[in-house]
């Protein structure tokens, strides 16, 4: 096995390109907002299969001690990468100036590499929450209770070929909309920092919000443990009350039952799609456990986080009425657990 392993990385490593700073999509406060990336030695080029594109990614070189400028919003600063090729930086506005809230992007550049560059979403004041969400078995299908599933969906697709959990799309879009200030997205998931593009292009091609990322150092130390140290940081650097969506497939109820306990009055809803994972009692106490986004919706209406036109727009039932935003309890299967 070691050995087919060493052929397998030697393999993926013999079409590198030039070095390249991935720099992540980011969330923040106009007071200050945290970007984080890698450098890589050899950007991954060519392959001929998605799997071999994949493994590719997965197994490129990091480099160690590269001086990287970071570039937003007319600020600069300069940090050295990480053994992993990681870095992160704090960039705030200057004394007695804030960062305008909404989209704009960030660079990170390295001597002799590609430059890397991101999205940014500034929360704006009257924003009156951001979103966390999971990805994998909540908005892209991965299956990861099933034998196997982790592994086809990680080698196997890409983001023209993983299936998307139809509606989640409008469901999301019914958070942004029609508020006095949008709210913005963070992606907290396992799915490893190598594959920041491919879930850029998921997200577009599949209508999404833009989401800041923050995905995990895939390395045997992040098997576990991995969410609830970038969640706090997101908590601890935007003051808005957060919303957060996940599945049941892994441990999202338990990590977000307890950054509720830690910051209490801050969650303001947690919303938990079934994905096939263990229903135990008391799993999902005070969050909303769901089969279809619509019921999702549905409730986000009652608790104020989404308006009735746009989920009914967004969710047609047949003959033209609403998908449950307009009944009294939204839907046996979709009623709040409180075991």
């Amino acid at each position: 096995m070691r050995a087919l392993l060493a052929i397998v990385i030697l393999w993926t490593s013999q079409a590198a390109a030039a070095p390249l700073v991935l720099l992540f999509p980011a969330v923040g406060a106009p007071g200050g907002v945290i970007l984080s990336g890698r450098v890589l030695k050899h950007a991954p080029s060519g392959g001929s299969s998605t799997v071999s594109r994949n493994l590719r990614w997965l197994t490129s070189s990091n480099w160690e001690g590269a001086k990287v400028e970071v570039r937003f919003a007319g600020r600069a600063a300069t940090i050295t990468s990480g053994h992993d090729g990681n870095f992160q930086v704090t960039m705030t506005p200057g004394e007695g100036k804030s960062f305008e809230p909404g989209l704009s992007t960030a660079e990170a550049h390295v001597d002799g590499a590609e430059t890397g560059i991101a999205t940014v979403d500034v929360i704006a004041p009257a924003a009156p929450f951001f979103v966390i969400s999971d990805f994998d078995d909540t908005l892209a299908i991965t299956n990861v209770v099933k034998a196997g599933g982790a592994i086809e969906a990680g080698l196997f697709k890409d983001s023209t070929t993983q299936p998307v959990v139809e509606g989640m799309a409008p469901f999301y879009g019914c958070l942004k909309d029609g508020k006095p200030a949008r709210p913005v997205f963070a992606l907290v998931s396992g799915s490893p920092v190598q594959y920041t593009g491919r879930v850029i292009q998921f997200l577009s091609r599949h209508g999404f919000p833009v989401f800041g990322q923050y995905l995990r150092d895939f390395g045997p130390k992040t098997l576990s443990g991995y969410k609830q140290p970038l969640i706090r940081l997101l908590l601890q650097s935007i003051s808005q009350p957060v919303v957060l969506v996940g599945d049941d497939g892994e441990k999202d109820p338990e990590v977000y039952a307890q950054i509720r306990d830690e910051f209490p009055g801050r969650v303001k809803a947690v919303y938990i799609r079934k994905a096939g994972g263990t229903q135990t009692d008391g799993r999902f106490t005070g969050m909303f456990h769901f089969g279809q986004p619509s019921e999702a919706a549905a409730d986000a209406v009652k608790k104020g986080l989404a308006a009735a036109a746009c989920v009914a727009t967004a969710f047609p039932e047949p003959g033209g009425t609403s998908s449950g935003a307009a009944k009294s309890d939204g839907g046996t299967a979709a009623k709040e657990t409180t075991k």
